[in-house]
């Protein structure tokens, strides 16, 4: 039986590997057309239900669905409004490339074992065993903490990761570095170079440049066009200020006392404690990687150990957390019983401005700074009074404001054509004029607000808006006067045709000045006399290679010509960002063979991640590519459409 099974099993495997291949023949043609076009580029056809944003093997994914995990997606983190579209376009495509995983994955006889389910819950959530012994209870008491889900959509979302996991091995896994490749990415990036240059910018030429009346109007008569002024409105406004109102807004010694006694728990506070981390992550390492990273890691917490030494900057320069680097690997307060244990004990027995060791997590190496600490306790009326003060401040301001902005509604119902001063002077209103301004133009102290725009343009003069909430407060609005859109003249555009005049031809001087020094030097001038000469600066830059840069001036990927020149040749002008820059080579320095040892296992790294992430983004592209020719992958444009341009 054991081997019936053996054989089936290897069957199975072989099924596998031979499907796989094929999928892996249609990436070659893949990666020659394109990388990673996106999912969402190509035309759409309709999904079978209305109600589906997409459909993949004959499963939906529904609007609910879809709406659900984007509003849980939005409510962990701060997105600007005008971002919201293109994470709602990202997480589509994740939706549908992970459905078209599982559609192919039942296809091949791939899955995800319950067994190995469990053994990876057990290696990110260990402090579910207690004793050894599981504890349902703390485990969803840590899922909620650590990941604002429930269980099962945690655990469904584990899934769906370990599934792409096994795609991913089963697609990078005959991808090889040989040592040739290792040497020559080597020599490509510890190749040095050391320049002196001079920039030309545009930008500094601008100003200089002050063409004659005559000039500028044969200009703006060529490009009249371009300068077509929109309608503009003027206001008159009244606003209720809440600045003011929470300023004659008073609160009691009495009303503070009862608000403290009311809201006693939420001046809790438990065992916390207030830290910095540096990670090194090892998930999914080999024990030969895993040992280099702790040599890093070492490293690193040696320097963090100096005197003087900057935690925040290391953390910067070194932590794998992309989430708290920035930050220089702050993770604020965390309570205790929120992270696993190691990383816990760390937490609450490093001495305040102590640095640990070097701590072993699911995730990695972590070097953990500990910047406070707190024991629980009620924090005192005392600590808490300002706190108190300002939330029954902005209690009653926003109890008044809104029975204020309730009357007036009330007042501009009776009649949207009385006098706004006199409303004004009613409620004890703010009166103020905004010069006319179109519709992208700043309303004056009422800022640049869209729907102050709309309603601005719906009103016909001598109309009453309704009381409208702002920053400042509640307004009443009232248009004026309209000036209708039409051609601009050169006198009210002046300003404007001066800064494109000089803007156009400060490209055009600044390519003349560059090619007119590169002449000079390489006729045989020195670079530092023709520069002068033309009222050019020169610098010096340090020694750096192709993965440097050259600080103002741009990466070494861009001056790549340069390492191709030998001492005392010149280069350029090369276009950088809108800058020319002609430059001399003052120094090469070849790649120095005695740190190839020290580098070799990270550039193996970075070079195998990098084609590894290659033929799995094309991969990705083939499967969508391949079910969407075989009608088993269908996309509802229009649905699709409604989130991805306005949520």
């Amino acid at each position: 039986m054991l081997r019936g099974i053996q054989e089936r099993h290897l069957d199975r495997n072989r099924w596998i590997k031979i499907s796989m291949g094929v999928i892996l023949m249609i990436i070659c043609v893949s990666m020659v057309v394109t990388l990673v076009p996106g999912l969402m580029s190509g035309p759409s056809t309709d999904a079978s239900s209305p109600d589906a944003i997409a459909s993949v093997g004959g499963r939906p994914i529904t609007v609910v669905e879809f709406q659900q995990k984007f509003d849980r997606l939005m409510s962990n983190q701060q997105v600007p409004q005008m971002m919201r579209p293109i994470y709602a376009r990202q997480l589509l495509n994740d939706m549908v490339f992970q459905q078209a995983l599982d559609y192919e994955a039942q296809q091949l006889g791939l899955q995800v074992t319950p067994e190995e389910e469990a053994a990876r819950i057990r290696e990110l959530v260990p402090s579910a065993w207690v004793n050894n012994t599981w504890n349902p209870q703390v485990y969803q008491n840590q899922i909620q903490q650590a990941t604002g889900m429930s269980v099962g959509d945690f655990e469904s979302s584990l899934r769906e990761s370990m599934l792409e996991e096994k795609f991913r091995d089963l697609v990078t896994d005959g991808i090889n570095l040989t040592p040739a490749e290792v040497q020559q990415e080597f020599l490509w990036r510890n190749d040095r170079v050391k320049l002196q240059y001079a920039l030309v910018k545009p930008t500094d030429l601008a100003p200089k440049i002050q063409p004659t009346d005559a000039e500028l109007e044969a200009w703006f008569s060529r490009n009249q066009a371009r300068y077509q002024i929109p309608e503009k409105r003027s206001v008159n406004y009244a606003l209720l200020d809440l600045a003011k109102l929470r300023a004659n807004t008073q609160v009691t010694d009495p009303e503070l006392q009862a608000y403290y006694q009311a809201h006693v728990a939420d001046y809790q506070v438990q065992n916390r404690a207030h830290v910095e981390h540096i990670l090194f992550k090892t998930v999914g390492k080999t024990d030969a990687e895993v040992a280099e990273i702790r040599k890093k890691a070492a490293d690193v917490l040696a320097q963090a150990r100096k005197k003087g030494a900057n935690f925040e900057d290391l953390a910067k320069k070194y932590s794998e957390d992309d989430a708290s680097a920035s930050k220089g690997g702050d993770l604020g307060w965390i309570l205790q019983g929120q992270t696993v244990p190691a990383f816990e004990k760390a937490a609450f027995s490093v001495p305040k401005d102590g640095v640990s060791d070097l701590v072993t997590t699911p995730y990695g190496f972590e070097i953990i700074k500990v910047i406070d600490r707190e024991t629980a306790r009620t924090r005192s009326f005392a600590e808490v009074r300002d706190e108190v003060r300002k939330a029954i401040l902005d209690q009653k301001v926003s109890d008044a404001a809104n029975q204020l902005s309730g009357q007036l509604a009330d007042a501009v119902r009776e009649s949207d054509r009385q006098p706004l001063d006199a409303l004004a002077r009613k409620f004890n209103l703010e009166l103020g004029q905004v010069p006319p301004v179109s519709a992208t133009e700043p309303i004056g102290p009422l800022g640049n607000s869209q729907e102050l725009h709309q309603i601005i343009t719906s009103l016909q003069p001598g109309e009453l808006s309704q009381p409208i909430q702002t920053d400042a407060g509640y307004v009443l609005l009232t248009v004026k006067d309209i000036v209708p859109a039409h051609q601009g003249t050169l006198a009210e555009v002046h300003s404007q045709v001066l800064a494109d005049y000089q803007q156009e031809q400060s490209v055009t001087l600044a390519k003349q000045r560059a090619a007119e020094l590169a002449q000079k030097v390489k006729a045989g001038e020195p670079l530092q006399k023709a520069a002068k000469d033309l009222g050019l600066a020169v610098a010096t830059s340090d020694s750096f290679a192709r993965n440097g840069s050259v600080p103002a001036v741009g990466s070494g990927r861009q001056l790549s010509a340069a390492f191709n020149l030998q001492s005392g040749q010149t280069g350029g002008p090369t276009l950088i960002e809108g800058n020319w820059v002609v430059y001399q080579v003052v120094s090469r320095e070849g790649a120095n063979q005695a740190d190839f040892a020290a580098q070799e296992a990270g550039i193996k790294q970075q070079l195998l991640q990098s084609r590894q992430s290659a033929a799995f983004e094309a991969f990705r592209t083939s499967l969508l590519d391949k079910l969407r020719k075989e009608g088993k992958l269908t996309i509802n444009s229009g649905q699709m459409n409604r989130f991805t341009q306005s949520s």
